[in-house]
């Protein structure tokens, strides 16, 4: 065996036990001024009739990357690709699955409601939840564990960005971002704070148009394209 292809050709991948390996992903909307997350119910063993996050294996025949997972298991409950997606954590561990020692890639994504809800409608095994419900649900493997750590991120960096506006439509108002990222944080914000974060992130162009809001007109904003999230130094609370 002196080349790299000839041990390569003789390699016999079966003398390393492998886990079981999955994609999971914690999707986030906004609905009636709750933080909602997508569950779906069971159809098969184990645990047929619990509920877990969206995932599955990978398809190594179509999928080149575990992103590529999520985003397919996503658009397949969704019919939507996210507007955001980020790779959360990888959870593993011989008691989490009953098939054996497993691992799973996890990722959370931000929607908005109006992108997917007709196709959500649609589908017998897939619900939103509010975060507020979630203990009514039975759920399945470690994936309240998935969720707390996915919450726990969510909350994080709307204090260090403007993240909630993915959960919003492509066009929106300040008031809305506003009322997104107190329903993330679970409290209210300083409403000058956000503004001028909003002015300093050079996401963001008005549209032009504006939508009644009360007995006065609120401007129309949008993300330009093919700018990414910015992030601030300081926290949005303490700013």
């Amino acid at each position: 065996m002196n080349t790299e292809a000839d041990y390569l050709n003789q390699y016999d991948a079966s003398r390393f036990p492998s886990p079981l390996v999955t994609v999971d992903s914690v999707l986030f909307t906004l609905h009636q001024q709750a933080l909602c997350i997508l569950v779906v119910e069971r159809a098969n063993h184990p645990q047929k009739g619990y509920w877990g996050l969206p995932g599955g294996f990978i398809d190594m025949a179509r999928d080149d990357s575990t992103r590529a997972t999520a985003m397919r298991k996503l658009t397949e409950k969704t019919g939507v690709s996210p507007s955001w997606l980020e790779q959360l954590d990888t959870f593993s561990g011989p008691d989490r699955d009953p098939r054996g020692w497993s691992l799973t890639v996890t990722w959370f994504a931000l929607i908005a409601w109006a992108d997917c809800e007709p196709h959500i409608a649609s589908v017998s095994d897939a619900r939103w939840v509010p975060i507020a419900r979630l203990a009514d649900y039975s759920l399945a493997f470690d994936h309240q564990k998935i969720i707390t750590a996915a919450l726990h991120r969510l909350r994080q960096k709307t204090m260090y960005s403007l993240l909630p506006v993915y959960c919003l439509p492509e066009t929106f108002t300040h008031g809305q971002l506003q009322e997104a990222t107190e329903v993330i944080l679970g409290q209210s914000i300083q409403r000058k704070s956000l503004i001028r974060r909003f002015e300093a992130s050079g996401m963001f162009e008005e549209t032009g148009e504006s939508m009644a809001t009360g007995t006065r007109k609120a401007r129309l904003w949008r993300r330009k394209p093919g700018v990414d999230i910015h992030l601030f130094s300081r926290n949005l609370l303490t700013d």
